[in-house]
């Protein structure tokens, strides 16, 4: 099913601001493991000729990202993702795998699949085969999220996001990262059919604009060179 999401670049007034707001109405996803959030860490993956990167730039109305993403540094937990955007919408197929089954993806070999089409290894192993699909850029951020069951309502603030050429050392500790001087920090807004009323509201500030904001993009871009006059 696809689902609505939005993206607004914010400041960290209006992050803070939005945040109480959504502190007050809301419940913190279960998925947290303490009052600030949880970090995410992903790597994504990209064709010989980056077409995934072109897509975004170019603004193609159906393209796909894949990339495989851990949780606060830990390999406990390893999900493999391909995201589909269509509009604004987008379709998430994602599994977990193992740590054998992401250094082979990392090494640029396919792994088990089901055959299906909505099996993420079946369209990463697809990828692979046809399109050359590499590790490009590590992509990390720390996150807060919020959830409202009636439409199935996520959102989510996102900060500090930061890239790393390194994509051989993702799964370990102490990367060093370039910080993204501006448009490090996003609100996210995803839904099914509906977001109630009352949530748009609370999220109304009056000066903030929907962006068709990639971290993806923007870490790559940041990483054109790799300098801190760039990021």
């Amino acid at each position: 099913m696809y689902r609505v999401e939005d993206k607004y670049n914010c400041t960290e007034p209006e992050l803070y601001m939005l945040q109480s707001r959504m502190e007050a109405v809301l419940r913190p996803d279960s998925n947290e493991g303490g009052p600030e959030g949880y970090r995410i860490t992903s790597l994504y993956f990209d064709d010989l000729a980056d077409s995934c990167l072109q897509d975004t730039v170019d603004g193609v109305n159906l393209r796909n990202k894949y990339r495989i993403r851990i949780y606060n540094d830990s390999l406990d937990v390893i999900k493999l993702e391909v995201k589909t955007k269509k509009d604004n919408r987008i379709l998430k197929r994602s599994k977990t795998i193992s740590r054998a089954q992401m250094e082979s993806l990392m090494r640029g070999d396919c792994i088990e699949d089901e055959g299906s089409a909505e099996d993420p290894a079946t369209l990463f192993n697809l990828a692979v085969r046809t399109q050359g699909l590499k590790p490009k850029v590590i992509v990390a951020y720390e996150r807060k999220a919020y959830v409202y069951e009636p439409g199935n309502v996520r959102i989510t603030f996102d900060r500090n996001v930061r890239a790393s050429s390194r994509v051989e050392s993702f799964g370990q500790k102490n990367i060093s990262y370039d910080f993204l001087r501006e448009y490090d920090k996003v609100l996210e807004v995803k839904y099914d059919a509906f977001i109630p009323d009352f949530l748009l509201q609370l999220l109304e500030l009056g000066n903030m604009r929907q962006s068709a904001y990639s971290k993806y993009q923007l870490c790559r871009e940041c990483g054109g060179m790799w300098t801190e006059e760039q990021c």
